[in-house]
Order: C-alpha cells, then sequence, then structure tokens
C-alpha cells in the first residue's frame, strides 16, 4: 500500500520525498490553502510552526483524518495548538539545528568576551590595545540541558569553562562535563555568562523574570537562543538599566520582530539578532537526514525517534 504524505516543505525536500525508495505519494498545499485541512487521503502530515500561524483554537471538523502521523521539522512545538497532539503521533525535529545554535552560543559568548566589534581599527589614529576578557576560568550556566545544552556543553569543553547546568528530568548523557545544580537560584548565583535553551511550557514561561534575576551574579551575561517567551523583557530592561544584568544576548523575543522603536533595538547592553541561530546552509540537508530516517523506521514499523510528549510539552 503506497504510503500519501501531505506535505508543505519546500521544493527540494518534496523531491526527496518523491525520490525516497519507499516511492511515497507527496501531495503539496495549494498557495494559501492552511495545512490543517488534510486531504482525507493523507496518511502523514510533514510541516513546519511557521505554516500554523492563525491556526482555529478548536480542532477541525474531522481531524486528524485518515491521518497516522504528524512530523514538524522544528524542535520546539510551543507554537502550534494543543488538538494537533490529541491523535497521532508527532514527531519534532530535535537535534536538526542543535549543532548549529551551539555554535551561534560560541559565537556570542567570545563575542562578549573579546568584543571583536569595539576593537576594529580603521586607522593609524585608533590604534590602542583595550583590556579584553577570556572564556577560560569563567562558569557558564546552562538553564535547560537537552540537545541544545548538551551541543553547547560538548563545544566549551576545550574553553577551560566551568560549566553548570538544570534541568526538569534526570541529567542525560553530558560526558561527565556539567555539573548538576539543584534550583534555579543556585544555577543564577554561580554564572558568568547564562545560556536559555529550554522548551517553552506553560511551566517555563517567563522563568527568567524581576524574581529570578534578582538571583543574578554580578556581571551577567544572558543569552537566549530558544524562545523569547522564557524571558521577561520588561524585567529584563529593568535588570539591565540597573546594572543587576551586565548585558543580554537575545536571538529570539516576543513578538518576532519587535516592533520599531522596542527599548532592545538600542540599548547598548543588548545584542538582537534576527532568530537565525538554527539556521545553515545545509540546513535542508539536516532536515532531510531526520525526516528519512523517521520515514524509513515508520515503514518498516519501528519506534519513531523524537516523539512529542503532550503532558510535557516537548
Amino acid at each position: 500500500m503506497t504510503l500519501t504524505i501531505a506535505t508543505t516543505f519546500e521544493p527540494g525536500l518534496v523531491e526527496r520525498l518523491r525520490a525516497h525508495p519507499a516511492k511515497p505519494e507527496v501531495w503539496t498545499f495549494p498557495a494559501g490553502h492552511p495545512p490543517w485541512e488534510v486531504p482525507p487521503f493523507a496518511d502523514a502530515l510533514f510541516t513546519y510552526a511557521r505554516d500554523f500561524v492563525g491556526y482555529p483554537a478548536e480542532k477541525p471538523a474531522g481531524w486528524p483524518f485518515a491521518l497516522r502521523w504528524i512530523q514538524v521539522a522544528t524542535a520546539g512545538v510551543d507554537a502550534f495548538p494543543g488538538w494537533l497532539f490529541a491523535g497521532p503521533p508527532v514527531t519534532c525535529g530535535r537535534h536538526i539545528a542543535s549543532e548549529n545554535i551551539a555554535e551561534f552560543v560560541l559565537a556570542l559568548l567570545l563575542q562578549d568576551e573579546k568584543g571583536l566589534d569595539r576593537i576594529r581599527i580603521t586607522s593609524r589614529a585608533a590604534w590602542r590595545q583595550p583590556p579584553i576578557g577570556t572564556l577560560e576560568g569563567k562558569t557558564v550556566g546552562l538553564l535547560g540541558v537537552g540537545a541544545i545544552g548538551q551541543a553547547v556543553a560538548r563545544r566549551l569543553a576545550g574553553f577551560g569553562v566551568r560549566l553548570i547546568g538544570l534541568r526538569r528530568q534526570s541529567p542525560a548523557s553530558s560526558d561527565g562535563l556539567v555539573e548538576w545544580q539543584p534550583s534555579l537560584e543556585a544555577l543564577m548565583r554561580q554564572s558568568d555568562h547564562l545560556i536559555v535553551a529550554l522548551p517553552l511550557t506553560p511551566l517555563t514561561r517567563n522563568i527568567i523574570n524581576r524574581h529570578s534575576l534578582a538571583w543574578a551574579k554580578p556581571g551577567l551575561h544572558l543569552v537566549n537562543v530558544s524562545r523569547g517567551g522564557l524571558v521577561d523583557q520588561d524585567d529584563l530592561l529593568s535588570a539591565l538599566d540597573a546594572g543587576v544584568v551586565r548585558a543580554a544576548s537575545l536571538d529570539v523575543t516576543v513578538p518576532e520582530p519587535l516592533p520599531d522603536g522596542h527599548p532592545f533595538y538600542t540599548h547598548p547592553a543588548v545584542r538582537l539578532t534576527p532568530h537565525l541561530s538554527w539556521y545553515s546552509t545545509d540546513y535542508e540537508d539536516r532536515i532531510w537526514a531526520k525526516v528519512s530516517d523517521n520515514l524509513q523506521r515508520f515503514l518498516e514499523g519501528r519506534d519513531l525517534l523524537d516523539v512529542v510528549s503532550p503532558d510535557r510539552g516537548y
């Protein structure tokens, strides 16, 4: 029996799906056709979070139709409606972008310590040698040590930093690199750089707020590469203005993009980037590696990778 996949994927991925040895039928959504209006003959839905903007509060009549599997190509699933998970298994794109994001984090940490944008000179008169920092000897806190946090830990292992971490579940493997902390307060009080890498769930929304920021170690550099909703932006702005937090590198915000005139655009202690830490020129290959693996597993009746738990929200 031929598998039919309905998808919002780009043409390159669609062609790869059609070229799969199983020769699935691949149906692409017409422009403007919402992905939750799945054709009744589709066995699987492959899609992105961005395609679910404006989803209905209630599940569509007939949902989940004939679907037996849903694959989303994003690690976070907070942008999807709850009813998406009340049906066939939903698998996410965990690990697809974790290596890219970890490299981006490393670049942000080195930029913060070395200040390459500040020490670049364009004339003889500008020649000077101001003091610059180092990662060696610093404590880097990982708030969330899943795929992204572990990838960050591996990259920082050679920089002579002390790695401390906090996660909801019992520690996953991090090759003994991370010292586990008992609480957010303990993590905040010790971190020179704090990497926010949690999934966004009702339990983690605004976890960085005026209460937790009050525990910040003097000179803290806060990095958020996960979801903007993890940080109360007004509280962070107040902490930056008061000097409680020295600097913030933010690749994610609420909303995205921020409206013109938002203080983060011009604040001297904020480095703002347009939610691109996940990207690389080989990103389509990374998506295909995950999707094709799960597709083969589905066809062979094996366990799928990275099935989302509705209870946990990731």
